[in-house]
C-alpha cells in the first residue's frame, strides 16, 4: 500500500445551489464530487430539510492543493456573502491517486 496525499474540500450549503455548483466544480478542474443530505444548526438557525427551501447538501471534492484552493477561493468569493455555507479542507491519503 502506497498512499498519495490529497485535499477534500467539503461544502455545506443549500441545496437549491446544487446544479449552479456542480457546473462550477467541474468547469474549475475536479474530477469528480459527492453530494449527501445534510441537516444541522448553525448561523442561519435550524436546516432541517423538511421542506425544500430549508434544505442543506454536503459536497465532498478530493483533489489536488491547487484545486483544492481554486474551488475554496472561487466557493466564498461568489456564494458565502449570501448563502447558508461552510466550507473546510482536511488533508487525506488516497491509494488510487490516478483518480483525483
Amino acid at each position: 500500500m502506497n498512499p498519495h496525499q490529497r485535499k477534500l474540500l467539503t461544502v455545506v450549503t443549500e441545496a437549491a445551489l446544487e446544479g449552479t455548483l456542480v457546473r462550477e466544480i467541474e468547469s474549475l478542474g475536479a474530477h469528480g464530487y459527492t453530494i449527501t443530505d445534510a441537516r444541522g444548526k448553525g448561523d442561519h438557525g435550524v436546516r432541517n430539510a423538511g421542506w425544500e427551501a430549508s434544505a442543506n447538501i454536503r459536497i465532498e471534492v478530493v483533489c489536488d492543493a491547487d484545486t483544492s484552493r481554486t474551488l475554496a477561493t472561487h466557493l466564498r468569493e461568489h456564494y458565502s456573502k449570501n448563502y447558508a455555507m461552510i466550507l473546510y479542507l482536511s488533508e487525506v491519503e488516497v491509494l488510487r491517486p490516478e483518480k483525483f
